[in-house]
């Protein structure tokens, strides 16, 4: 009998919107061994060649500024049932590490990231497409807590970030793939309905 291909669970939404919480419920409600968890952001491009200033400068938000081919050549070599090696990335010094993240093929493969919808080379590998929603004010106020905390942010850095790329872009792309989503959880990763509903299905998806 032929193996069952492994099923990819794209899960979408804005900085902040609760992604993280629908992606671990996911990954427990699965069992974690039979997951594999790819987060987009380890995709973001390489920029150790330009000086610091002009990296804090570049828009993070817009989909240029992640290798999202590569991602896709990686997916498709899970699917092949190959290993691959995810690239490690260093927030703050906005360059990848030397070190690399193994990741075996397994019954599911979720990919996490604002864009992963905005991609039709990903959509097209996807078999469930999540689109995590969240108030505005909800997610600045997670993003700048988590960038403060995680990335050794100012506030003033992070506050300016917001309002020249993260929010326009979120405008022009993440929101604008909402439309590619198969299910849209409202109010993010607090909406326990919608999540264990997910849940549910995947959760039959990997025991069939």
């Amino acid at each position: 009998m032929t193996p069952k291909s492994p099923i990819v669970v794209g899960v979408a939404g804005g900085s902040g919107s609760g992604k993280t919480t629908v992606v671990q419920a996911l990954v427990e409600g699965a069992a974690p061994e039979s997951v594999s968890l790819i987060h987009h952001d380890a995709y973001y491009r390489d920029f150790s060649g330009l000086p610091m200033e002009d990296r804090e400068k570049i828009n993070f938000d817009h989909p240029e500024s992640l290798e999202t081919e590569l991602l896709v050549e990686h997916l498709q070599g899970l699917l092949r049932g190959d290993t691959i090696e995810v690239p490690e990335y260093d927030f703050t010094k906005h360059t990848r590490r030397e070190e690399t993240r193994k990741v075996v093929p397994t019954k599911v493969i979720i990919v996490d990231g604002i864009l992963v919808l905005a991609d039709a080379r990903l959509r097209d590998l996807m078999d469930i497409k999540l689109y995590v929603d969240a108030d505005p004010d909800v997610r600045f106020i997670r993003r700048l807590r988590r960038d403060m905390a995680e990335r050794e942010r100012s506030l003033q850095s992070v506050v300016r970030q917001y309002e020249d790329s993260v929010r326009p872009m979120h405008l022009e792309f993440v929101e604008a793939s909402k439309r590619y989503a198969d299910i849209i959880i409202p109010r993010g990763g607090l909406n326990r309905v919608a999540v264990d509903m997910v849940v549910t299905k995947v959760r039959q998806i990997v025991s069939a």
